[in-house]
């Protein structure tokens, strides 16, 4: 592997370490806070206030670089942004209904799937049927065994601790309709989410007009990027939260004491999410002409080995089931052995 793609790998793994990671502070979040006064600031901050601030401090001819690619460059990622945000929106309610090791492992296999077939099948369909697509689609099929793995996990925690725990096996009982929909969304959502892949793949005339019509570097040109698909995802996540805030009449807990506190967790689950798909783009394009296919399946997987790290730190898995940790472990397993088979398919001569 040569020190392009070995970089690039760095960069996904460092980002799957914020993609990992961002769920975390909702822990810390009072049990009565309504779900719309963390995750509306939470996208607030993610897709409007810190590529607005951000982006002209760091890239030069920031909004210039927009006007000269034109709109017919920004229509895809914005589109496909769109439906990453409805995504990401639906996440953050599995995260409530299900945990964070089962609803990382259910949303990101479901990315997987989608995140990485769906650019390769738009932009290099004929690579499929090589030697090398061949590679990477048994890299991407590992890579979703181990998630199905990881949820079996999951699922058998769940069983494990009602059965030791009286007030865990009532509250389980009555949090069913709860789990039965929060799987659901956990599902739906990864297919959404897995449209950031999709959108990443349209943003190479953005990229390329700021490097070289305005004299960017690598890292400048991924602030662009990010934020035009960031914009895509305002449209329907923040809006979807102020629907929530008036409907639900909760304008008025921004007022309440604690309401900073929450505020300062949405922040920083703000700044560890956009940290993560910013090393995302600037890692795939290190990784050749099918860097968005091979990277977000990898990306994803890192994140989910993540996800689940903090789960054990946090106590999810306290008192589970020897058979429960085993699956999960076994899952975290399989998974990295999918992206070493992601990086060899990738590292293969191109047909």
């Amino acid at each position: 592997m040569d020190s392009g793609l070995a970089l690039g790998f760095v960069y996904l793994l460092l980002g799957a370490v914020c993609g990992g990671s961002f769920g975390l502070p909702t822990k810390y979040v009072r049990a009565d806070t309504p779900w719309e006064n963390l995750w509306g600031p939470f996208f607030l901050f993610v897709t409007v206030a810190m590529p607005f601030v951000l982006g002209p401090l760091l890239v030069k001819d920031f909004f210039a670089v927009y006007g000269h690619v034109g709109l017919a460059g920004l229509l895809m990622p914005l589109g496909y942004g769109f439906l990453w945000g409805a995504g990401s929106m639906t996440l953050g309610m599995s995260f409530a209904f299900i945990g964070l090791s089962l609803a990382y492992s259910l949303n990101y296999g479901a990315q997987i799937i989608f995140g990485a077939m769906a650019p390769m099948a738009l932009h290099h369909r004929e690579r499929i049927f090589t030697a090398q697509g061949g590679v990477i689609l048994l890299g991407v099929a590992a890579c979703v065994i181990g998630v199905v793995l990881s949820g079996r996990a999951g699922i058998l925690k769940d069983r494990s601790l009602r059965k030791t725990d009286p007030d865990v096996a009532n509250a389980g009982t009555r949090r069913q309709p709860r789990m039965l929909a929060g799987l659901i969304i956990a599902v739906l959502s990864g297919f959404l989410c897995a449209c950031y892949g999709v959108a990443a793949s349209y943003t190479g005339p953005i990229a390329e007009a700021a490097q070289s019509q305005y004299g960017n570097a690598a890292w400048q040109a991924s602030c662009t990027t990010t934020a035009v698909i960031l914009w895509g995802g305002a449209v329907s996540s923040c809006l979807y939260c102020g629907f929530l805030l008036t409907k639900n009449k909760t304008w008025g807990n921004f007022a309440a004491p604690g309401a900073g506190t929450t505020v300062v967790i949405a922040l920083l689950m703000a700044f560890l999410h956009n940290g993560a798909i910013y090393l995302f783009n600037l890692g795939f394009p290190l990784l050749g002409d099918l860097g968005v296919s091979v990277g977000y399946a990898s990306f994803m997987s890192f994140a989910i080995i993540v996800g689940n790290i903090h789960g054990f730190r946090t106590g999810e898995w306290k008192g589970a089931s020897r058979q429960s940790v085993t699956w999960v472990l076994l899952g975290i397993a399989v998974l990295i052995l999918g992206v070493c088979i992601l990086a060899a398919g990738n590292a293969m001569a191109r047909p």
